[in-house]
């Protein structure tokens, strides 16, 4: 959903994610040289105002010994600080059902002044921040912020899980952090676990790679029999000589003594069985699936930037449950040559956005990935994407995201991060922007920002989605379990689901957006050369010059969030 206005050379669009607003401003150029910023508040359905804040000031009065609380209260309004940015994207916090009201003031420097600011020009909107979702569709997030600012001020970072952690310690004391964490993408799996425990009528059909989070272990043991588990059994998930032993190996037994050992299967393929999949079941009949790209383990839900939707709708179950049926069956070795591996099944309905999916492994990488490949090829207007490294990868997807610095028609942009960790935001103008090490804030932190934790070893950014003319005339969101590179569509059980419809592409476009957002802050801060406090710019430092410069992204960015 978007919604736009403008008023007296002020331009004021906004798009709605997974209960978050992308807000986008511009502005007439006749006002570029007095523009200090812009000012946002907000009115909740209920008719609370609040003004959007920053911790950012034109003056350095906060430091690094200031405490969250201390911090949270030296927040100040937009109308004194304002946001020094062309886009910004607002978690309002709990969501109402209803419209949110925003109101945007371009704030203009005072005439003769480098940092005294006025009001100047207003325009206002209404738009509703209910999670994305129709009669039969629904897409949830994970917030992903275990490694952020907003984590550190709301939990102290307080650790998450226990250690040593096991498949089976109450999570009682972890609640509060869990439910903000997981957001959206943990409210859709455990309503759908929690539908088959209660229906013992129900049988729940399940595709695992990661499985440790207890309470999804303790919902999967109590459905006993009605539970058909494929669990992957690479080398991550089984015992190793001399190392620890995987969590996975006492969640299949834990699932073998609930379910008996003729409803746990393992596999993995070629390389691995990477799907992440719930398929409820009345008798031979499915009805509903979630699938997407978050694991059911802690960092899954809550350590990672994730997604899950769900499609209540027998149709698409059934085409999921034919890849469990095969795997299930079938030697896996005859996967890719099924009729569930040949193609992309198209799908539409009332209820429903247009979609089509595809499972994997494949004979052929192209099968799946060509589609992904043509319509970066063939995009108009942007390309946002959150994928894990593509380094060396194989495959047209790959080939295409390389081949992105070079389409300067694009605003394309996107997160990926190497198995060791190092994140790195990729921009059309800048293709070796360098990766940054995984340390976080621990050597340069900006006196505004507080030290955050990690989350532990692996990856964070473990989306695997690309978004394509998101508010052009043809968007299109492409996400799964796949990691869109040519090896793993020949070599992995996975499922990709191609979304042609402008809300999904919407939803997906303002979470990479808000990752590309939280984590440019990272780049700019391993770059730094000095330890100074961050702090607005003042008129001489001119803060838009690149918003107005054709060459930069940041113009393509201005101009294509508002058009």
């Amino acid at each position: 959903m978007e919604k736009q206005t403008a008023n007296e050379g002020l331009a004021f669009k906004a798009f709605a994610g997974d209960r978050s607003a992308l807000l986008a401003f511009d502005i007439d150029p006749s006002l570029k040289a007095s523009l200090a910023g812009f000012a946002v508040e907000y009115t909740t359905p209920t008719g609370d105002t609040h003004p959007l804040v920053n911790r950012l000031t034109f003056s350095d009065t906060i430091t690094a010994a200031t405490t969250p609380e201390q911090r949270q209260a030296m927040y100040t309004p937009t109308t004194q600080a304002p946001l020094q940015k062309f886009h910004w994207v607002h978690y309002p916090g709990e969501i109402e059902s209803g419209q949110y009201r925003y109101q945007a003031t371009a704030m203009l420097f005072k005439d003769g002044s480098d940092d005294q600011i006025e009001p100047g020009p207003q325009a206002s909107l209404e738009i509703a921040l209910e999670p994305p979702a129709s009669e039969h569709y629904q897409l949830g997030f994970t917030r992903g912020y275990m490694s952020s600012q907003a984590y550190a001020t709301r939990f102290n970072n307080a650790p998450f899980e226990p250690s040593p952690p096991t498949i089976n310690f109450d999570t009682t004391p972890y609640q509060a952090q869990y439910e903000w964490l997981g957001l959206d993408a943990r409210r859709l799996i455990f309503q759908f676990l929690d539908e088959a425990v209660a229906d013992d009528q129900l049988e729940l059909d399940v595709f695992a790679y990661d499985l440790n989070e207890p309470d999804v272990l303790r919902g999967l043991a109590n459905l006993k029999s009605r539970l058909r588990l494929f669990l992957d059994d690479s080398d991550s998930h089984i015992q190793q000589p001399g190392k620890r032993k995987p969590l996975e190996v006492d969640a299949k037994a834990l699932l073998e003594g609930s379910a008996g050992t003729e409803n746990v299967k393992t596999g993995h393929f070629a390389r691995f069985a990477h799907s992440k999949v719930f398929i409820q079941r009345r008798g031979d009949t499915a009805l509903k699936v979630l699938a997407g790209s978050a694991n059911f383990s802690i960092r899954g839900l809550y350590v990672q930037s994730n997604n899950v939707f769900v499609f209540d709708d027998p149709e698409t179950a059934g085409l999921y449950e034919q890849a469990f049926q095969q795997a299930w069956t079938q030697p896996l070795s005859a996967f890719a040559t099924s009729e569930i591996a040949a193609k992309w099944f198209e799908r539409t309905g009332a209820g429903l956005p247009n979609f089509a999916v595809s499972f994997s492994p494949h004979k052929d990488a192209t099968d799946s990935l060509q589609r992904v490949a043509d319509a970066i090829a063939n995009a108009n207007s942007s390309v946002l994407f959150a994928i894990m490294e593509i380094g060396t990868a194989g495959g047209p997807v790959a080939d295409q995201v390389r081949g992105l610095p070079q389409r300067h028609d694009l605003f394309a942009f996107g997160t990926t991060q190497r198995l060791d960790g190092a994140l790195k935001v990729t921009a059309a103008a800048d293709p070796n922007s360098p990766f940054i090490p995984f340390g976080y804030l621990q050597s340069k932190v900006p006196e505004p920002f507080r030290a955050e934790v990690s989350g532990g070893s692996g990856q964070v950014i473990h989306h695997k989605f690309v978004v394509c003319d998101f508010n052009d005339a043809n968007p299109v969101a492409f996400a799964g379990s796949s990691n869109l590179a040519g090896g793993g569509e020949t070599a992995n059980g996975d499922n990709l689901v191609a979304f042609s419809d402008r809300e999904v592409a919407t939803a997906y476009a303002v979470e990479a957006i808000q990752l590309i957002d939280h984590y440019r802050f990272r780049a700019a801060q391993h770059q730094a050369t000095a330890d100074a406090p961050l702090r607005l710019k003042t008129r001489r430092e001119d803060w838009t010059r690149d918003y107005f410069d054709p060459a930069s992204p940041r113009y393509r960015e201005r101009a294509l969030f508002v058009r």
